[in-house]
């Protein structure tokens, strides 16, 4: 009789020949042992052979991405049928289409008659603040004409792409996206012949803007291809021209440096001040030029500066997961602080992804009991994924896949891959007008430092990426008190400190409905909010004496009735200027009042100073 030890052993190992022939060696009361141990190898071959073909979808996956820049094929063909089918089942929307096209026709051939006697002629569609069209130019013949009958088409795309009964809404806002892309691409204003401003500047220069276009786009071309940044960035050298606020970096681990700013007043408030930027930017654009900076304008104000510079991700660390960032970095941060200033509570600050890290952290804190936070300010910061904006184009499962499969390949995302996402987002001014001014009219603007910042982005890990995309972005967790941390899950509602939250009425990243909705989910004892004119970054860097400024600013106390941002936007009154004053001002409030200045560091207790500020992790590329 064979000894089903010596049995399995022999199967796990033998060829399928030598296993059958066991097989027929054996007694009928033995197959059992021999079967298990050929199914258990044959379940490992199963495993592998799956780990293999599914290596083997990513790839392909990430190759195409190479050649569609990104998008989904499959994800863009769901919705495009999506689109069609239910188009093509409504013959209702499709004759208010074939109307809509008549009526546009008739309101073009009435202004062609008006115009042709009357240049001064109301137009079919007041170009308003639409740049491409409001040189003096585009108002003569025949170019009233091409612009006017671009406009009405781009109005009639409109109403084809929205509105169509059973289509979601997604898929809705993924067409109408689609479309917008391709005729913002296919506008008069990018053709030379048909643009007659860059007719008329050629006429007058001979030529030579031309020459000057030919010569960006060929200097632009060889930047790209060699990964060189853009033309001018190399003025503001970081630690030189920006980030120059005195400071040294007191702590530094694996992901992120500390960074301690020296005092520039007798004294400083109490509790000092931690600063986190998202970790796909680097830190400095809140640490620009001495006269932006907003590290130097609370450094001034007699403040205590604490900044997370992050590290630069690599290929081996695509399983960094966000929850690496807030241990590694918020925790550690509020730690190795707690050891430099012992017994002192801080003012938190979280600027866009760096801001909804913050929120997550605090409200972990607030469920532990950890009470080391004085206030929480945010910065442009979604914490609600409900309504994103025209960024929830790139958040249909398809998509995220294929963004996760673009990843698996290198372990990262490319700083420059999401910069591109973004620029989408608005292409018409940061891609094809931007086209239009330098390589067509010649005309280049000079770079300045938050250009050059833009343009010196970072990576974001694999697995951190992917748990934003998925937790976040897709599924909404945090804002339904879904979002685990150690297992358990955290509530936004728990965070009781007072909160300043800002967002930006031009924001294309994160819409400032969106940030207003954390009115929904705090229990603060106060939550101040500030609605700032410009955009994602603009609105930020928001210096006083900045010309075009205002912001609007208003307090809710705890159990107060919050209106909707609609209304709040219609009743808050504006205020000219910045509004770092008046955070200022409340940070000072939520202060207990001025100390003794602090020392650099704290090599006593294993916190010496490392290095000088920007520090190290900053220059990584």
């Amino acid at each position: 009789m064979v000894d089903q030890a010596q049995l399995v052993p022999a199967a796990e190992t033998a060829a399928p020949s030598s296993a059958a022939a066991q097989v027929l060696s054996s007694p009928a009361a033995e197959p059992p042992a021999l079967g298990a141990a050929l199914a258990h190898r044959n379940g490992e071959r199963r495993v592998l052979d799956s780990e293999l073909l599914e290596g083997l979808d990513r790839a392909i996956n990430a190759a195409t991405a190479k050649m569609t820049l990104g998008t989904s094929p499959a994800g863009t063909a769901m919705t495009c049928f999506d689109w069609l089918a239910h188009l093509a089942a409504s013959p209702g929307k499709q004759l208010q289409l074939v109307e809509h096209g008549i009526a546009n026709a008739c309101r073009l051939g009435d202004y062609a008659v008006k115009a042709a006697s009357d240049p001064e002629a109301a137009p079919c569609i007041d170009p308003g603040r639409d740049h491409r069209f409001s040189h003096d130019s585009w108002r003569r013949f025949p170019f009233n004409l091409i612009h006017q009958a671009f406009l009405l088409n781009e109005e009639w795309w409109k109403d084809a792409t929205t509105g169509i009964r059973g289509v979601s809404r997604h898929n809705e806002r993924a067409v109408s996206f689609g479309a917008r892309q391709f005729l913002d691409m296919m506008s008069p204003s990018n053709i030379p012949v048909l643009n007659p401003e860059v007719l008329q500047t050629t006429l007058e220069e001979g030529g030579a803007n031309l020459q000057r276009g030919g010569q960006y786009y060929l200097e632009d071309f060889k930047r790209l291809v060699t990964g060189a940044k853009p033309a001018g960035a190399d003025n503001f050298q970081v630690g030189r021209d920006v980030a120059v606020t005195p400071g040294k970096v007191v702590f530094r681990n694996r992901l992120m440096e500390l960074i301690q700013y020296e005092p520039a007043t007798a004294e400083v408030q109490r509790e000092p001040i931690l600063m986190q930027s998202a970790w796909m930017m680097k830190y400095y654009i809140m640490d620009l030029s001495p006269q932006n900076s907003m590290v130097k304008y609370l450094v001034d104000h007699g403040h205590t500066v604490f900044m997370i510079s992050w590290m630069n991700p690599q290929s081996e660390d695509r399983d960094l997961g966000m929850d690496d960032y807030r241990t590694l970095g918020t925790m550690a941060a509020l730690d190795a602080i707690g050891e430099i200033l012992p017994g002192r509570k801080v003012h938190a600050v979280g600027y866009c992804l760096g801001g909804i890290l913050l929120t997550i952290a605090a409200a972990a804190m607030a469920r532990d009991g950890d009470d080391r936070l004085a206030s929480m300010t945010l910065f442009t910061t979604m914490t609600d994924f409900t309504q994103v904006g025209e960024m929830e184009v790139f958040m249909d499962p398809s998509e995220v896949a294929f963004i996760e499969d673009m990843m698996w390949e290198k372990g990262f995302l490319d700083g420059k891959q999401a910069g591109g996402a973004f620029q989408l987002l608005k292409s018409r001014d940061l891609i094809w007008s931007k086209m239009v001014r330098e390589y067509f009219l010649g005309q280049r603007a000079p770079m300045f430092d938050l250009m050059a910042w833009n343009a010196d982005g970072t990576r974001m890990p694999y697995r951190q990426h992917s748990e934003l995309l998925r937790h976040l972005y897709r599924d909404n967790q945090l804002f339904s008190g879904c979002y685990k941390v150690g297992g358990r899950p955290i509530h936004i509602s728990d965070i009781h400190i007072p909160i300043f939250a800002v967002a930006a009425e031009g924001d294309h990243v994160a819409p400032w409905k969106s940030v207003f909705r954390l009115h929904l989910q705090s229990d603060a004892t106060s939550l101040t909010f500030v609605l700032t004119s410009g955009g994602h970054n603009v609105g930020i860097v928001n210096e006083p004496g900045h010309p075009h400024r205002s912001f609007q600013m208003s307090t809710a106390r705890e159990g107060d009735r919050v209106a909707d941002a609609e209304t709040w936007h219609a009743n808050t009154p504006r205020t000219q200027g910045s509004w770092w004053p008046a955070w200022q001002q409340w940070l000072t409030a939520q202060s207990s009042g001025l100390v003794a200045l602090p020392e650099m560091g704290a090599a006593d207790r294993g916190f010496p100073a490392l290095a000088d500020a920007p520090g190290t992790y900053v220059l990584q590329q």
